[in-house]
This record gives structure tokens, sequence and C-alpha cells, in this order.
């Protein structure tokens, strides 16, 4: 048994304080084709690809778009070893840290966060959680934490959307939404 690679960095907004953030997951080697093409036309300044990533080409597409980080996912166990199980992204404008998050592909049971995410989060000071994992579209806040899921922009599961998320940063702060893969709008349950 491996032990869990965690690592760090830090994502510049641009001079005016803006970062645009594509958020997905679930790729499973077949990323939406309609949905890369929406998530291409926000021209988000960079990437989180939070887990089941699959072939790591798909790495490879999502580059072509804006920078990308990834963690792995449950399926990327063997094929993805350089690829950590976690990443804290501080975003900072002008230098100065705005917000601290924490990429992973599973941190939720349901609607809340799990204990050990909570704790990492806690550990690395994040506020926010983006995961994957379940494919099930999630915003909202447990344990004093904020946690996104973007849903899954791989293959569909059962009968749930294909989505990805965006995280806009201002420096009036920050916004989440999940984008329908298919139609490009802003996806609500």
């Amino acid at each position: 048994m491996r032990a869990p690679t965690h690592h760090r960095t830090t994502v510049a907004a641009k001079p005016d304080g803006s970062l645009r953030v594509g958020v997905v997951a679930d790729t499973h080697s077949h990323p939406n084709a309609r949905g890369l093409e929406h998530l291409a036309a926000l021209a988000p300044d960079v990437i989180l690809h939070a887990g089941d990533i699959g072939d790591l080409s798909v790495l490879d597409t999502f580059h072509a778009i804006a920078p990308t980080l990834a963690v792995r996912g449950n399926i990327d166990e063997r094929s993805a070893r350089e690829v950590p199980d976690a990443l804290t992204v501080e975003l900072t404008d002008q230098g100065h840290p705005v917000l601290t998050l924490l990429l992973t592909h599973i941190a939720l049971g349901g609607p809340k966060i799990r204990a050990d995410a909570a704790r990492l989060a806690r550990a690395q000071k994040a506020s926010l959680i983006v995961c994957g994992h379940s494919h099930v579209p999630f915003a909202g806040v447990d344990r004093g934490l904020t946690v996104f899921n973007p849903g899954s922009i791989g293959p569909r599961r059962f009968t749930l959307p294909i989505l990805f998320g965006v995280l806009e940063l201002s420096r009036t702060g920050v916004q989440v939404r999940h984008v329908d893969c298919e139609t490009g709008r802003r996806w609500e349950p």
C-alpha cells in the first residue's frame, strides 16, 4: 500500500484580481466533446481536474485549453503515479493569498464532508474543498467548509447530467456554478 501524496501550488489572479477556474472531474478517459467546446469558450485561466482521469492523455486535452492541475482518483491508482492524491492550491492576488482550496477526489459522503477530507483541509488552511468521485453535482457548506463537486464531464452515469464547474474569483468574492455540457448553459438542479 502506497502512502498518499500531497502537493501544494500557487495560482495568481490576473492584474484586475479576477481568475476563472474550470473545474472538471470523472472523465474516465472520455471527456464529453461538447463539454470541452463549452469549457474552451469560457477561456479559463486554469483547470482543476478532481480525479478519475482515466487515460492520462486526457490531461493533454485540458492542457490545450488552459494550464491544468489534477489529482488522482480511485480508477487512476496504477496509471497516474506522478499525479498527487491531493493538491492544495493557494489563489493569490498581487502576491497576497485570497483563497486556499483543497483539490481531492473523494471528500463527500452524501451531502456531508468526510472527516478525513475536513481534517486535511483544515491542516492546509483551506476553506474550499473541490472534489469529484460521485458524479453528482454539489455545492454546499458543512463542518465550516465549503465544498464543490462539479459533477462529471465524462460518460453519462445513470441519469446524472454531464457537467463541469466554474469558479470565478474577483476582488468582491468567489462564485461557483455548474455548466451543462450539452447546452453550455448554467445548470441548476
